[in-house]
């Protein structure tokens, strides 16, 4: 493929869902039809991808987001955040609709978040003009708008560059974009039930007969355990006061595709993101404890205890 010298070029291109995050801090889960008193509250920007990308852009990574915001008041607060967070956000698309929001609450003892999304808005393939797009060295994905992520990632292999695929959860049918992944990251959430295996190495073997990239299954306080093609590497987690664990996958794709930019072997890049989820989940909120580049690097110099 001929592209123009004078294209912009960027490490890492994202494309996924953005909602506004509006998250309660409470003693405890009420039950259900009960009430309760928040003791705090943060509402920021969230999405995997587009946390993933300000955790990228705090380590010193130039990022862009390819995705879609309402016109209105939450999607002018996500786009305001991501441009102050240094994202570059010259493909945005804004439609006549209402942005994505989530709203949840945390549980401030430990650490456990539950969250509800209501999204409308989508990107679909013709809104996506690949001649003004920025040249990444990385496609980051997270499998939500099926058709514009396969267009995105057959540009992406066409140029050569490497395609990152992020999912948390069960939701929908991704199988059609595996074949195209250099770098599938993925939760025990998705892995398990997706391959209908019960441990992460047999999920991950199943995974390899869809996908022929490197391979990562993250199981929370169990760390993550990956496959290279030739070699297995399993990471701990680090122990840490758990504070919140909204967004720690996301900064843990952000530290593990850092390694991958720096040409690093998976282990590097495992361990690289061990340690940005685990400063994150110190702080309350998916981006608010996002780490930079010093603050990784230091976390790393110190002997640290992992989970058992």
């Amino acid at each position: 493929m001929t592209l123009s010298s004078h294209r912009r070029t960027v490490d890492c291109l994202g494309l996924g869902i953005a909602p506004l995050d509006i998250l309660f801090t409470v003693p405890h889960f009420p039950k259900a039809g009960g009430k309760i008193d928040a003791v705090g509250l943060i509402i920021q920007g969230g999405g995997p991808v587009p946390n993933c990308l300000v955790g990228l852009a705090r380590l010193g990574v130039k990022t862009a987001f390819l995705g879609a915001f309402g016109d209105d008041l939450t999607g002018k607060i996500g786009i305001n955040e991501l441009e102050r967070e240094r994202v570059d956000i010259r493909n945005v698309i804004v439609k006549k609709q209402l942005s994505a929001l989530a709203s949840g609450m945390i549980e401030s003892d430990s650490g456990r978040r539950t969250i509800a999304l209501f999204r409308k808005i989508a990107v679909k393939p013709s809104d996506i003009d690949l001649s003004a797009l920025p040249i990444p060295k990385v496609v980051h994905l997270d499998g939500r708008d099926m058709p514009a992520c396969m267009k995105l990632a057959r540009w992406g292999r066409g140029l050569g560059v490497s395609v990152s695929l992020d999912i948390g959860s069960m939701r929908n049918d991704v199988s059609a974009l595996l074949p195209l992944v250099d770098h599938l990251v993925v939760a025990d959430a998705f892995a398990l039930p997706f391959t209908k295996a019960r441990s992460a190495r047999a999920a991950i073997n199943r995974l390899r007969r869809k996908c022929p990239g490197q391979i990562v299954v993250t199981e929370g306080m169990k760390g993550s355990l990956g496959f290279d093609g030739l070699t297995w590497h399993r990471q701990p987690a680090y122990l840490v006061k758990n504070v919140d664990t909204t967004g720690a996958g996301d900064s843990f794709h952000a530290g593990y595709l850092y390694g991958v930019l720096q040409g690093w072997p998976m282990s590097g890049c495992l361990q690289f993101g061990a340690a940005a989820a685990a400063i994150k989940c110190t702080q309350p909120g998916a981006r608010t404890g996002a780490p930079n580049l010093k603050q990784v690097q230091q976390f790393l110099k110190k002997r640290r205890s992992v989970y058992a």
